[in-house]
């Protein structure tokens, strides 16, 4: 989930932004693994320039996102073939049914930031 907001990036308070690296980190489609300082493993895509953020872990069989691959605006479990919507994390093709959590991603200044709990 892209969040256009130009504000500066807060990283106080319960839901509290982390740099999780800079924007030459992240390459158009290709899946990216962060861990949050809370423990969430996190996916980030970059797409048609913008930078989403979805849940590492398939909601379908136990596997991480980001060792699938990323095109078109989803993203590929390496595991069943499930695919997920980058923008909103809803499936788009079985054997996925449930949605995969997203996260607030920003990118500011050259620094990418994603949105998690403390």
């Amino acid at each position: 989930m892209q969040d256009s907001d130009s504000s500066a990036v807060d990283a106080s308070g319960p839901q509290a932004w982390e740099q999780v690296g800079t924007s030459e980190d992240f390459v158009e489609s290709e899946p990216w693994p962060v861990v949050l300082t809370c423990g969430q493993r996190v996916v980030i895509v970059r797409f048609e320039g913008k930078v989403f953020g979805l849940s590492d872990q398939c909601t379908h069989g136990d596997a991480r996102l980001s060792e699938g691959w990323a095109e078109d605006g989803w993203i590929e479990c390496p595991l069943h073939q499930g695919r997920f919507s980058l923008v909103d994390g809803r499936p788009l093709c079985e054997p996925v049914t449930e949605p995969v959590r997203c996260f607030a991603v920003r990118e500011q200044d050259g620094a990418v930031w994603v949105e998690g709990s403390r």
